[in-house]
């Protein structure tokens, strides 16, 4: 790879597609991926967040009810339909959702048998590469065939960790899935980082898992630590992300603070160019 001096950054913005996944339920995956693609949204991104859970919860997390969810994650696994027509847009300047229907839950058996089964997300979000800085993925909390879909269509995979005693518990098989796909479908696939989720710093607990954490992953996981916070627990009952519903919160600005350190490590923000970095 070639030298660049410091001051050379290149104008290249290219499409990150971040999968939020974990296999565990209940570590805020879904909360990290609808308050991260708001914050990146607030910065004036370009950003798609696409719900490929059955449960719907991301979005239920942007005020879309069942009752008004039309075509979206399952035409895409389909080929019925291309991301311009599903994509929709969200009380969120600069970003759209991708919702999910009670049709997806039956995907993962029609999956099964599907031709190329494992790259139908990816064939479907090719378009959106041209259309978004940032498409945001939010995984089942499972390692099923949407997971692994989620996985083969990312750049980049985001793990959230809830800081308790059984955190690190499973997440070898994750990075076992990780490998596999890399190896199978999708070379180029990297672990963007890991996030501590509802950290109560009086809890000493919480210490003791972010120092594990940190010393399995080491740079990997995020300066930031996301609090154990009301708001953000309260913040999709009102369908809402909790920057909309109070900005001032501890969690909300912890979102933020996250939202910058996944801007800072995309490879430009480096001063390289992506596919100089995956040439490396």
């Amino acid at each position: 790879m070639a030298k660049r001096s410091k001051s050379s950054i290149p104008i290249y913005q290219g499409c990150r597609v971040i999968a939020i996944a974990n296999q565990k339920g209940g570590v805020g995956k879904t909360t990290t991926a609808v308050n991260l693609a708001t914050a990146l949204a607030a910065v004036n991104k370009k950003v798609l967040v696409v719900d490929a859970d059955p449960q719907g919860n991301a979005s239920t997390g942007f005020g879309v009810p069942r009752s008004k969810r039309g075509m979206g994650t399952y035409e895409l696994l389909a080929g019925e339909a291309r991301v311009s027509e599903v994509a929709e847009a969200t009380i969120i300047p600069n970003l759209s959702l991708v919702t999910s229907s009670t049709a997806l839950a039956g995907a993962e058996i029609e999956l099964v048998t599907a031709d190329h089964r494992e790259i139908r997300l990816r064939n479907g979000l090719n378009e959106s590469r041209e259309l978004y800085d940032y498409v945001i993925i939010d995984s089942p909390p499972s390692l099923n065939m949407l997971t692994i879909n989620s996985l083969v269509a990312a750049d980049e995979v985001l793990v959230p960790l809830q800081c308790e005693f059984y955190a690190l518990e499973g997440v070898s098989q994750l990075l076992r899935t990780i490998e596999k796909v890399k190896e199978l479908f999708n070379p180029n696939l990297e672990i963007l980082g890991v996030v501590l989720t509802m950290y109560d710093k009086r809890n000493s607990l919480s210490d003791s898992v972010a120092d594990d954490v940190r010393g399995f992953f080491g740079d990997k996981v995020f300066e930031t630590s996301i609090p154990r916070n009301v708001r953000v627990s309260e913040a999709p009952s009102h369908g809402k992300p909790v920057l909309v519903y109070d900005l001032r919160c501890p969690g909300a600005q912890a979102y933020l603070h996250l939202a910058k350190e996944v801007l800072m490590r995309r490879p430009e923000a480096r001063g390289v160019r992506p596919e100089e970095e995956r040439a490396a």
